[in-house]
């Protein structure tokens, strides 16, 4: 994935002596005295709030993991320590009843790979459906004189083949569960024709059938809980982050080098939110991991046009976003506890208005502080938010494509260039500010 040119995520990062500007001092007690004050407010800052942080957090050491990643501080990491961010794009349709990515009736799918790269983007997050994988589950609108190679293939292996040429293309892949079915999404990640069970069976399935492989780095384990779907409220058939536990540790033992992509909930004690946004009982109630260097939090967040929230009419709007996603989910990576993935976030009209607004602040506070995005959707028929790819499947929307490559971040095959320096704008002392 992308490094940062020389950026490691170290153990501990002290602050530097006051900057000097050349001036001479006027009154040598007096600035003796100011000196003193500064010294003094300086090492209670780095005793009483960095310090103790530092000390908390284990160190980052370099490790044999080849192209998988893991958290530390609240950043993703290479095997290198090197800060990475992924930022990329849905490309659904293997989660529906065509069981396959959209636009192969009209498109080649290596072209679709490669016009994804040139766009910018370094990872995709591939939707499926437990149904995916059953035999009887063929796909459907597939052109086969645009894609001869893809006949015959179904399932597991139609997914093999995608995942093959993102491995050609340096791109990483993210496995996203979207739904137990095809036919819609659930409020839980079980429903009476998919249970619990089937549900970590094709997980630990995919985990085992993948190990090794790190064009493959994560599983998000169910999309969107809403509803009836809690936090922390320990009931084994409403609370997600029990589930998610059980899921993500039973990935973990087949294969450890993945990342855990837990999604938050609807609402929490109250609190409404976008479906998979809400992650405050996370605070509380934090999801416990084998190995808590692989956990990775997501959220969804979207604009007015799919749902008017109350927050797009406050007297405060623009200026009241970035509390309400610090709230909501930020915090986390804020505070150094756990990345955070924003695994949705799209819409249609994002060169004016309320939604248009909400876009660029969101790209900028996720640039800002270096979280990692997947844009849905590539899929122009989203019915919601449209996609990056204009109607005929061929066109990109330079409108939507110009507001994500102010923070897109190269793959990690090409060479080291300024580029790399849109990619990380957080440090250390950052988010350290931002917890107190």
């Amino acid at each position: 994935m992308p490094a940062v040119p020389g950026k490691r995520i170290p153990h501990c990062q002290t602050t530097g002596s006051p900057a000097q500007d050349g001036r001479r001092a006027v009154g040598g007690s007096h600035f003796f005295s100011l000196r003193m004050t500064m010294l003094f407010l300086l090492t209670v800052l780095i005793v009483v709030v960095i310090l103790p942080q530092c000390l908390q957090r284990p160190l980052c050491t370099p490790e044999n993991e080849g192209g998988f990643l893991r958290a530390v501080h609240g950043y993703l990491v290479n095997a290198a320590c090197q800060e990475v961010q992924l930022t990329g794009v849905n490309w659904s349709g293997m989660e529906t009843g065509a069981f396959a990515p959209g636009g192969l009736e009209v498109r080649n799918w290596q072209d679709m790979l490669n016009q994804m790269v040139q766009a910018g983007f370094n990872t995709i997050r591939l939707p499926f459906s437990d149904q995916l994988f059953d035999p009887t589950s063929l796909p459907q609108g597939i052109n086969y004189q645009k894609n001869p190679d893809l006949r015959g293939l179904y399932g597991l292996s139609l997914m093999d083949r995608l995942i093959e040429g993102a491995r050609q293309r340096g791109l990483k892949i993210i496995l996203d569960r979207h739904r137990p079915s095809a036919d819609a999404q659930a409020d839980l990640w079980y429903t009476y024709t998919v249970p619990e069970s089937r549900w970590i069976a094709d997980w630990v399935m995919l985990a085992r059938h993948y190990r090794g492989n790190d064009t493959v780095i994560g599983a998000d384990l169910n999309n969107e809980p809403r509803g009836a779907a809690t936090w922390g409220s320990g009931d084994p058939y409403t609370d997600w982050r029990l589930a998610a536990e059980r899921a993500g540790n039973a990935i973990l033992k087949v294969n450890p080098d993945w990342l855990i992509i837990v999604q938050g909930i609807e609402q929490y004690r109250g609190d409404y939110y976008w479906w998979g946004g809400n992650l405050k009982g996370a605070a509380q109630f934090p999801v416990r991991l084998l190995r808590p260097d692989k956990l990775v939090y997501s959220a969804h967040d979207y604009g007015p046009e799919v749902y008017p929230q109350s927050w797009f009419w406050a007297e405060d709007f623009p200026q009241n976003l970035a509390r309400l996603w610090q709230r909501h989910w930020a915090y986390l990576q804020l505070s150094g506890q756990a990345p955070v993935l924003v695994g949705e976030f799209g819409g249609r009209s994002v060169e004016q208005g309320k939604e248009g607004i909400w876009l660029s602040q969101l790209v900028a506070f996720m640039k800002l502080y270096g979280f990692s995005y997947t844009y849905w959707a590539w899929n122009p028929d989203s019915g919601d938010t449209g996609g990056l790819l204009q109607d005929d499947w061929e066109t990109l929307d330079q409108a939507k494509l110009a507001r994500l490559s102010s923070y897109q971040c190269p793959l990690p095959n090409q060479a080291m260039s300024l580029l790399y320096q849109q990619c990380s704008e957080t440090s250390i002392l950052s988010l350290i500010s931002a917890e107190r």
